[in-house]
């Protein structure tokens, strides 16, 4: 059972480590590590620096998720979600972020902008195949499950 992810935290003062914000709470919160507010305008997209650098034990991935009462109230998501940090990246956790909403939405220096959720990895094998089993569903694509 993995439960320690070593971090390396940027000189700051404001940067804290990831912090899970109730007992059960299942992602940590992580924060901007920026030294002024930036405004995100509608459909905007920016990269939000954590300060924050990850050593991943092999066989685990951290997702990094949206916060939910930002895309509620605002309509700020991150936008590759889940983004997937892997094992083996050592760089700065940036996490992008876009305004879905109507409004300009201030990023605000150690606001928390998303949450971080530690998975284990299950690394398959490719087999290529000259066709596939068939299924009821078949080649129905989105929208198709459950209509018939």
């Amino acid at each position: 059972m993995m439960d320690d992810i070593e971090i390396f935290i940027l000189d700051s003062p404001d940067t804290e480590p990831p912090l899970y914000a109730s007992k059960e709470a299942a992602g940590a919160d992580v924060r901007a590590r920026i030294e002024a507010s930036i405004v995100l305008e509608p459909g905007a997209t920016k990269l939000i620096p954590t300060g924050l650098f990850f050593e991943i034990p092999e066989g685990y991935e951290i997702q990094v998720r949206p916060r939910s009462g930002l895309a509620f109230k605002h309509g700020v998501t991150v936008l590759n979600t889940p983004g997937t940090i892997d094992s083996d990246y050592r760089g700065e956790l940036g996490v992008i972020l876009i305004n879905h909403g109507k409004l300009p939405f201030v990023v605000e220096p150690n606001m928390r902008i998303a949450q971080l959720i530690v998975a284990k990895v299950i690394r398959a094998t490719f087999l290529k195949r000259g066709e596939l089993a068939e299924t009821a569903r078949g080649g129905g694509g989105f929208g198709s499950s459950g209509t018939n």
